[in-house]
């Protein structure tokens, strides 16, 4: 029997739990000192990932009865411009090194997005390895993560606000209903049920803690998980709802000044955090963080809300995809007077052309219209850029999960 035959693609379940861990361990090289550091022996980990092989949608590559190859795709929500997406979130994808350059992880992707456009997931998220791989695959970068350090001179004055801060358990409903408050108002972010919070603690220690901010209502209007180590007030997370409740926690870590040299934090949209310091000159490191991809252009822009216009917008234009046909091809683009768009396969001919990743990272707002003409991302006619850039909502995604 010839090599090819033995490999068999077929789904990875609970049966296949152990072999599942290996393989992730292997790619992703968590060895038993990584795990001894947060507390985990090895049958934690393969009982943490459970869940996954139970409500995810898992693929694998078996050659014989060994699995040397799989992809994950959870069944996530994401908030685009105030509507809900479902969205298939790609994690754990891995080849064992001696099955690699076959073509495995190619039919694994394109299967997983099938699956993915059958159920309707017509956005997919995930944090790259390798940003040039899965460029060449139709995602691109949606979102940025800015560490920041602030020594302890530079912390904010107290400013006077009605509420006050508290901590409390991390794994509290006040956490949960203020991320939810939150997440719904926020463009790009993740709308977490059980399955993503369990994703968002997996690999936190356990010193982190806490605190949230509660209004003179007594409901909590955000809050901030973090953990002191050295001197270090290190912020894992800080949400919030309004301004007020931005500046009780600001109080709460400026509290902490005696205790701590500096403050290391993220913040995952676009908004630097030195502007709004007294001492604006405090160091910020701003790096590519989450990419998408379109999976199905038609399911996507069916939901997507274009600005309102007194009159109907078309653009035709030729979409190139390197895996999914369904989105190569010659479409139009109409854009109601409410701003509801629909698009469809055309025949006609078109000069202008755009590829999906270009695609995605417009209109989810990362990149402007002109700046992606400007660098020959988008070939396009004049008035047809005015109208995108009209048509597009600016504001960037906030994505601060990890899976």
């Amino acid at each position: 029997m010839s090599r090819k035959k033995l490999f068999k693609m077929q789904k990875v379940d609970v049966t296949h739990l152990e072999q599942y861990n290996q393989l992730l361990r292997y790619v992703f090289q968590v060895t038993n000192n990584d795990l001894h550091k947060i507390g985990w022996e090895e049958r934690d980990m393969v009982h943490a990932k459970s869940p996954v092989l139970e409500q995810a949608d898992v693929l694998g590559w078996f050659y014989g009865d060994k699995l040397v190859s799989q992809v994950a795709v959870y069944p996530f929500q994401v908030r685009i411009f105030n509507r809900t997406y479902d969205m298939g979130g790609l994690t754990g994808v891995g080849t064992f090194p001696e099955y690699s350059s076959q073509g495995l992880m190619h039919k694994l992707l394109y299967q997983s997005l099938a699956n993915m456009r059958e159920k309707k997931q017509s956005i997919s998220y995930l944090y790259p390895y390798s940003i040039p791989y899965y460029r060449k695959k139709g995602w691109e970068i949606i979102s940025d993560k800015i560490v920041f350090e602030v020594n302890d001179y530079q912390l904010t004055k107290n400013k006077q606000v009605s509420g006050e801060v508290e901590r409390v358990d991390i794994k509290s409903d006040d956490v949960k209903e203020v991320y939810e408050r939150f997440s719904l108002q926020t463009h790009g972010a993740m709308l977490r049920g059980d399955l993503a919070w369990n994703e968002y603690w997996r690999w936190d220690s356990d010193d982190l803690t806490a605190a949230v901010y509660y209004n003179d209502d007594r409901q909590p209007d955000g809050y901030i998980l973090y953990w002191i180590e050295d001197e270090v007030f290190h912020i894992k997370d800080m949400i919030f709802v309004n301004e007020e409740a931005r500046s009780g926690l600001w109080n709460f870590i400026s509290a902490h000044f005696s205790m701590i040299s500096k403050v290391v934090g993220n913040i995952h949209t676009d908004e630097p955090l030195a502007f709004l310091l007294e001492d604006a000159d405090i160091k910020e490191t701003i790096s590519p963080y989450y990419m998408a991809r379109i999976v199905d252009l038609e399911q996507f822009i069916a939901q997507y809300p274009f600005k309102p216009n007194s009159g109907e917008r078309e653009w035709t234009f030729t979409l190139d995809d390197p895996l999914l046909s369904w989105n190569q091809g010659t479409f139009t683009l109409r854009i109601h007077p409410n701003g509801k768009g629909e698009v469809f396969p055309t025949t006609e001919r078109s000069s202008a052309r755009i590829n999906i990743q270009t695609m995605t990272t417009m209109l989810l707002g990362y990149k402007r219209p002109d700046y992606l003409h400007k660098i020959g991302r988008i070939t396009c006619s004049p008035t047809t850029l005015d109208m995108l850039e009209d048509a597009i909502e600016q504001q960037t995604p906030y994505f601060s999960d990890y899976f």
